[in-house]
């Protein structure tokens, strides 16, 4: 067909293509139309932590660290545990079957900072506690490879022979509070106490029961004579998804 020179006039532009182009043109409204998203993403992800103490639902049973129990989470995150182990078990049935009941939001309200953990290289431990002996845990810690052949885990042998530095124990107790965890004055200024307490299998541990119902009281380390970085670490891996009585949370039906 023969070329008659003429030119074909464009289309109009659609209504929604004449905004876009106007942000296009105009760099200023471009950049203040992607700050106002930006402030309205932020404004939506921000405004509920305002009230999560209220979108958390209070599970019984929870309660704080007990101050040894705080002590050995403290030497969890000192030596990064939290780098190959989670605490967070997802509502997955194949998590569910090998860990534990599903992960709730009220197990790690008292947590600062949580440990959810990003990656296994080993298995989660949210739900640790008593599935193994503290004489596992402390052959675990010492030797891993003598009761798990093929674990890649570094040895923590010195854990037991290091003294558990407890005099600033009330002082943490006190920052946990102004993070907003109900540690009491009565719990603060028995801190120390209390801590001795519960790795003292033949002390009155009433008054510890009473600030920290449920809390486990013995010697942890295999080592009566001294009070070791073993006791703390071992009596918080022992702590460990024992809280809260599963059986009154009975959803399994609704694992994916």
């Amino acid at each position: 067909m023969a070329d008659t020179g003429a030119t074909k006039t464009p289309p109009a532009p659609t209504s929604i293509w004449a905004k876009h182009a106007f942000f296009e043109r105009n760099s200023i409204w471009l950049l203040i139309g992607i700050l106002l998203v930006v402030a309205i993403g932020g404004l939506v992800e921000i405004v509920p932590l305002f009230y999560l103490k209220s979108t958390i639902e209070r599970v019984s049973g929870v309660r704080p660290w007990t101050p040894l129990e705080l002590a050995g989470r403290n030497i969890y995150v000192r030596e990064g545990c939290y780098n190959c182990h989670s605490q967070m078990v997802r509502p997955l049935r194949d998590e569910v079957e090998r860990y534990g009941h599903y992960s709730l939001a009220a197990e790690s309200m008292y947590d600062h900072p949580f440990q959810w953990g990003s990656k296994r290289t080993g298995p989660d431990l949210a739900r640790v506690g008593g599935k193994y002996s503290d004489e596992w845990q402390r052959q675990h810690l010492h030797d891993p490879r003598s009761v798990v052949p093929g674990s890649i885990m570094p040895g923590y042998p010195f854990l037991a022979q290091n003294r558990l530095q407890i005099e600033y124990i009330g002082e943490d107790l006190s920052t946990q509070a102004l993070l907003g965890v109900p540690y009491s004055p009565e719990m603060v200024e028995n801190a120390l106490n209390d801590l001795r307490t519960q790795a003292d299998p033949n002390a009155d541990a009433d008054a510890l029961q009473e600030r920290y119902p449920g809390a486990q009281q013995r010697d942890f380390d295999g080592n009566p004579a001294a009070l070791t970085e073993a006791d703390a670490l071992i009596a918080y891996l022992q702590a460990l998804g024992t809280m809260v009585d599963f059986k009154l949370y009975d959803d399994k039906a609704n694992v994916r």
